[in-house]
C-alpha cells in the first residue's frame, strides 16, 4: 500500500472503530483542494467496496460496508494515467508486469485500461504503478462490522507469516494478537496445505505410472492457475483438481462450525481474487494481506512482539509450513509419496518454477512434451508465497524464517500426524483409501 493511501486507510480504520467515521470522510472530502470524484474511488476501495461520488457518497458508503456484499473486481484503476511510464516501445510499466496482457491502451484516451474479461486480478500492476492510479480492495473495515457484532471469526494465517511481523514473534503471540483485535482464534493454513499434501500424493500413487507420466499440482498460487486455465487450458486434463489450502482452510472450518467467518491472511493480492471466484465463492469470507494487518495492528496499538503468547498444541507439519516457499510442496507431497508409496517414489521427479517467466517457460515445455519432470510445482512470485507483493520483509529473509520454523515442526511428515486423524475423522475421512473416495474428498476438490 502506498505511503499516503496508508495512511488515509489507517485514518478511516480509526474512524470507524471510534464510531467517527461519517464525520472523518466527510472532513477528507471538505477539502476544497482534493480531486473529490478520485478521493472517492480511492476511500471506495479502501473500505472494501465500490461506491461512486455523489452528495450523498458518505451515506452511500457506510449503507454499501453495512451490507457487504462480493464484489468480484479486487484490482480497480482509479484514474486515467498519462502514461509516462511507457518505454521506448509504448509498453507501460503496469503492461509488462502483466502476465495475461490484459491492461491495453484507449487510443482515443491515451491512457492504459484494464481488459476485465482477461484480468486475473494478480495485483503485479498495483505494485509497479509508481502513479498509484490501480489499487487493489481492502477489506478490513467491513469486517470491522462482524467483529464488532461478536460473531465467531477465525484467521487462517498463510505459512509465510513466519518473521513477518518480527523475528521473535511466535506463532502464539500472533494468536494473542488476533484475538485482541476480535477474532476468535487464529489457525495456521500449514496444517490444511497438509491435508492437501495427502490428497495429491494419494493422487501421485494412482496417476503416476511410469517416469514419463505428467501430474501438475494446483496447490497455493492462484496465478498458476490462472496460467494453465487461461493460457495452457490444454494441460488442464494433468492438473490435480484440488483447492488450494487457503479454500481447504475455509472449507473445513465452515464445516466444523457452520457459524463461523474465515478470514485468511497472507502476503499476496491474488488470494483476493481466488476467495471471489465463483466455484469458491463463501469458502473464504474475507481476505487480508500482511501489510494490510500491520497497518491495522499499528493503529489499534497491538504490538505482537509485547504480547503474552497464547500456546496452542502442535497441529502442523514442517511439509504444511514450507508451503510458503518455492519447492516446498514438492518436498511435502514427495515426503508424503516416500512414506505412503516407497516404491512409487523412485518414480517421482518434481521440477520448480520460481516466478511468472519461470512458470510460462515450464508450461511451455509441459505442453511441448519435453519436459523431464512428472510432479510439476509452480509459483508466480519469485520466492514463492515470502515473495509475495504485500510481504513485510524481503524473500531471502522470508525463506530463512519459514526453513527455520518448518524445520523445528515437531510433526515432519503430514502422515504422522495424530491432530490430523482426528480432523479427518470428523469430516468422514478415517483412511488413506478415503482419499480415493469421490464423495469423501469433494470438500478438497474444484473442477477446472
Amino acid at each position: 500500500m502506498k505511503k499516503h493511501y496508508e495512511d488515509l486507510f489507517k485514518s478511516l480504520v480509526k474512524a470507524y472503530y471510534e464510531d467517527s467515521f461519517e464525520t472523518e470522510v466527510t472532513s477528507i472530502l471538505q477539502n476544497p483542494a482534493v480531486d473529490k470524484i478520485q478521493l472517492s474511488a480511492v476511500i471506495s476501495t479502501l473500505c472494501g467496496v465500490k461506491v461512486e461520488y455523489s452528495p450523498n457518497f458518505v451515506t452511500d458508503l457506510k449503507k454499501a460496508i453495512t451490507n457487504y456484499a462480493t464484489h468480484h473486481k479486487v484490482v480497480e484503476k482509479i484514474s486515467d494515467c498519462t502514461m509516462s511510464c511507457a518505454d521506448k516501445n509504448g509498453k507501460t510499466a503496469c503492461q509488462k508486469a502483466c502476465p495475461f496482457n490484459a491492461i491495453l491502451v484507449d487510443p482515443i484516451k491515451h491512457s492504459t485500461y484494464i481488459d476485465s474479461e482477461a484480468c486475473a486480478d494478480c495485483g503485479m500492476c498495483v505494485e509497479v504503478c509508481k502513479n498509484d492510479r490501480l489499487m487493489d480492495r481492502v477489506e478490513f473495515i467491513p469486517l470491522m462490522e462482524i467483529l464488532k457484532s461478536g460473531k465467531p471469526v477465525i484467521a487462517a494465517v498463510a505459512p509465510a507469516i513466519s518473521g513477518q511481523f518480527g523475528e521473535d514473534v511466535t506463532m502464539d503471540q500472533l494468536r494473542a494478537s488476533f484475538m485482541k483485535l476480535g477474532f476468535k482464534d487464529m489457525v495456521e493454513v500449514a496444517f490444511f496445505a497438509d491435508m492437501l499434501t495427502l490428497k495429491e500424493s494419494v493422487e501421485f500413487d494412482a496417476h503416476v505410472k511410469s517416469v514419463n507420466d505428467l501430474m501438475i499440482t494446483s496447490c497455493c498460487c492462484p496465478m498458476w492457475v490462472g496460467m494453465l486455465k487461461r493460457v495452457y487450458s490444454d494441460l488442464v486434463k494433468h492438473v490435480s483438481p484440488s483447492v488450494s489450502p487457503m479454500i481447504a482452510a475455509g472449507r473445513v472450518l465452515k464445516k466444523l462450525n457452520n457459524d463461523c467467518k474465515v478470514v485468511f491472511v497472507g502476503p499476496c493480492i491474488a488470494k483476493k481474487a481466488e476467495a471471489k471466484e465463483k466455484d469458491l465463492l463463501g469458502d473464504i469470507d474475507f481476505v487480508l494481506t500482511f501489510e494490510e494487518l500491520k497497518g491495522i495492528f499499528e493503529i489499534l496499538q497491538i504490538n505482537p512482539k509485547e504480547l503474552k503468547g497464547i500456546p496452542s498444541m502442535e497441529y502442523a507439519s514442517k511439509g504444511g509450513r514450507l508451503y510458503a516457499r518455492t519447492g516446498g510442496v514438492s518436498i511435502a507431497v514427495g515426503d508424503a509419496i516416500k512414506d505412503m508409496f516407497p516404491e512409487k517414489h523412485k518414480l517421482l521427479k518434481a521440477v520448480q518454477a520460481n516466478g511468472v517467466k519461470e512458470c510460462k517457460a515450464l508450461l511451455e515445455q509441459a505442453q511441448n512434451g519435453t519436459i523431464q519432470a512428472n510432479f510439476l510445482e509452480g509459483m508466480g512470485c519469485l520466492g514463492g508465497c515470502v515473495g509475495g507483493p504485500k510481504a513485510l520483509i524481503p524473500k531471502e529473509e522470508g525463506k530463512k524464517f519459514v526453513d527455520d520454523f518448518a524445520e523445528n515442526s515437531a510433526i515432519k511428515v503430514a502422515t504422522h500426524s495424530d491432530c490430523m486423524d482426528e480432523i479427518l475423522a470428523r469430516i468422514n475421512i478415517t483412511s488413506r483409501e478415503d482419499f480415493k473416495h469421490e464423495e469423501k474428498i469433494e470438500i478438497f476438490e474444484r473442477r477446472f
